[in-house]
């Protein structure tokens, strides 16, 4: 099971997620308490070990843009969480992620927009990139996802990771406000919840 911790300001709870066995380091380069200036991202991003995919996290910004902050910053993947149409994502050199809310769209966009991941979020509040909440994870009946590319968010954490991972078998889970205490990354919500993904990962194909 891979897990994505979002949302990271500094270098230390960075370093603390990827020993941990964070597989991928996400960075808010969008309008967000957790927005990270280029340069400081490009000073964690150093410091990470190279098996730990650098994510850059964008709304709708332009692909010139996300062109220099990802050559800037060193990202291996760019993250998508607005309403770019798919010209936008074909003309990206990097890896996409896109980020898509199962109320607000059709299996159709979600199916055939062309994205190495899929991230399926709750809706966002006061900004884009989710709120925190969880949303009714039936609604994966309705759409043929291939789990294979699917990234769960919403409303994460280390209390209902295993639940979620049982019940929608994503290929990963991506978490922020969900390992944070008091609008800050908390290292030990952060280990609790790798360790928890990754076990159940490891009973699910058990009982398979």
């Amino acid at each position: 099971m891979l897990v994505k911790i979002c949302g990271i300001t500094d270098e230390k709870t960075a370093l603390e997620a990827a020993h941990a066995g964070a597989d991928f380091i996400g960075f808010v380069f969008a309008p967000s308490s957790r927005r990270i200036a280029p340069v400081h991202a490009e000073a964690i991003v150093k410091r990470l070990p190279e098996h730990v995919k650098k994510v850059g996290v964008f709304v709708d910004e332009s692909v010139e843009n996300m062109h220099f902050i990802a050559e800037l910053v060193g990202l291996d993947y760019v993250q998508l969480h607005g309403n770019e149409p798919t010209h936008v994502a074909k003309q990206l050199r990097y890896p996409v992620i896109k980020a898509f809310t199962l109320a607000e769209t059709d299996e159709k966009t979600v199916t055939t927009y062309p994205c190495d991941y899929l991230l399926i979020d709750s809706p966002g509040k006061k900004y884009r990139g989710g709120s925190g909440e969880t949303f009714d994870w039936r609604l994966f009946e309705q759409f043929s996802i291939d789990q294979n590319k699917l990234i769960l968010a919403g409303g994460l954490s280390m209390h209902n990771v295993q639940e979620a991972i049982n019940t929608v078998r994503p290929a990963a889970v991506d978490v922020s406000s969900g390992v944070e205490t008091d609008g800050k990354k908390d290292i030990e919500k952060i280990k609790t919840f790798i360790k928890r993904a990754k076990r159940a990962y490891s009973t699910q194909h058990h009982v398979i």
